[in-house]
């Protein structure tokens, strides 16, 4: 770790102290929930639930209550680089993830049936914007930006949160592990990315809008590419 950046005020190193548990906190409640969920009826979506409603409340809560929303990089910075480079980064790995499916289903790759069945037959597919919020603002949000400003490594605090982000495909999905393991082998260039995105422009939109792109290539992966090729 870097040296940690000199504080103004005890309160303010209070309120980073607070950013950085309550995001580790949540992230471990997170996948409890979802382990003991994995051997009940409820699955993971009670985790799931708890991923999508805390993050996001969290960061609400934080940015209401203390004003932190430059702190959590989600005000300030440079949006427009942020956008513009979110935009460039997104469309590069909506055409990596395209010509991958391609090949995988070539290649006799299965259908991802379970989470097409999620998406369309449970109608949950209004949900894909807020679950993007979700992420973002807790991987690339408040706990990136608690872990820069506590003074981790940039390049250490980029690779963990998102590893981070890859495993908690496997604590919140409520689908078999083969689908999951194919969302987390998805998620890792956007968390990359998407950390190095907000480190340099210092707002986590651009991320946003990473992630956004991508997503609109895993509802083609689902729902229009095995139609072309099967």
């Amino acid at each position: 770790m870097s040296s940690v950046k000199a504080f103004s005020s005890s309160s303010e190193l209070e309120s980073l102290n607070a950013r950085f548990t309550q995001s580790f906190a949540l992230m471990a409640m997170i996948w409890i929930l979802g382990l003991v969920g994995h051997f009940t009826p409820l699955l993971e979506w009670p985790a799931l639930f708890l991923y999508v409603i805390g993050s996001i409340g969290l960061v609400l809560y934080r940015g209401k209550k203390y004003g932190e929303w430059e702190s959590m990089f989600l005000a300030g910075g440079n949006l427009r680089k942020s956008l513009l480079l979110g935009g460039i980064v997104g469309l590069v790995l909506f055409g990596m993830d395209i010509m991958n499916t391609l090949l995988y289903y070539k290649n006799g790759g299965a259908p991802m049936m379970e989470m097409e069945n999620i998406l369309v037959n449970r109608s949950l597919l209004f949900l894909f914007p807020v679950l993007v919020f979700a992420e973002e603002f807790l991987w690339r949000g408040i706990m990136l930006s608690s872990m820069i400003e506590k003074g981790f490594n940039k390049h250490l605090t980029v690779f963990l949160t998102a590893i981070f982000y890859v495993v908690n495909h496997f604590a919140v999905a409520p689908v078999g592990m083969k689908e999951r393991a194919l969302m987390a082998m998805m998620a890792f260039p956007i968390g990359i990315f998407g950390g190095y995105l907000v480190l340099k422009t210092r707002n986590v939109w651009g991320s946003v809008l990473v992630h956004m792109i991508t997503m609109l290539s895993m509802l083609l992966d689902l729902f229009v590419i095995p139609k072309l090729l099967l």
